[in-house]
């Protein structure tokens, strides 16, 4: 590859994480939806449950779960290392240490999947407080994500 190709793959490989994240934060509130209606679905009765059981919302929440989770886990890995990559160093600021909160909260919030199956309620409204926590958290991280971005976009016009 060439040194020019290399330059640019780095300096464009800051807006990948943002890019990622944003879709990550629709793809989060897409995954509420379907849990609300999973909910809504496991105390419905007669018609309207057999109308409800019709929307799947426990296959598409199990899997826009999963994807949310790996996605992620490798978008904050990611991040953190166009950061490296392209500063020589991480910086230690809220957005990091919330980013990295966030990954610990999917993740245990992921673990708790099978004691839901088997009926645990007190996993159930673990698993609901803990992305309730998330969501905000990630509106948080996108307003401060897009303050980074915009340093980043004035470092390279020159307007820093």
């Amino acid at each position: 590859m060439s040194p020019e190709l290399l330059q640019s793959l780095k300096v464009y490989s800051q807006f990948v994480h943002p890019i990622l994240m944003w879709i990550l934060f629709g793809l989060t509130i897409y995954a509420m939806y379907l849990g609300v209606q999973l909910r809504r679905t496991r105390s419905a009765e007669g018609e309207v449950k057999k109308a409800l059981l019709k929307g799947r919302f426990n296959i598409r929440h199990h899997q826009i779960g999963s994807i949310l989770l790996a996605t992620m886990v490798l978008g904050t890995l990611g991040g953190m290392a166009a950061t490296y990559i392209n500063s020589g160093k991480l910086f230690v600021n809220p957005h990091l240490l919330v980013g990295l909160g966030m990954t610990g909260i999917i993740a245990t919030s992921a673990a708790l999947t099978p004691f839901m199956q088997k009926g645990n309620d007190a996993a159930r409204y673990a698993h609901i407080t803990l992305n309730v926590i998330l969501l905000v958290l990630f509106g948080w991280q996108a307003i401060t994500g897009m303050q980074i971005v915009q340093n980043v976009v004035n470092r390279m016009t020159g307007n820093a």
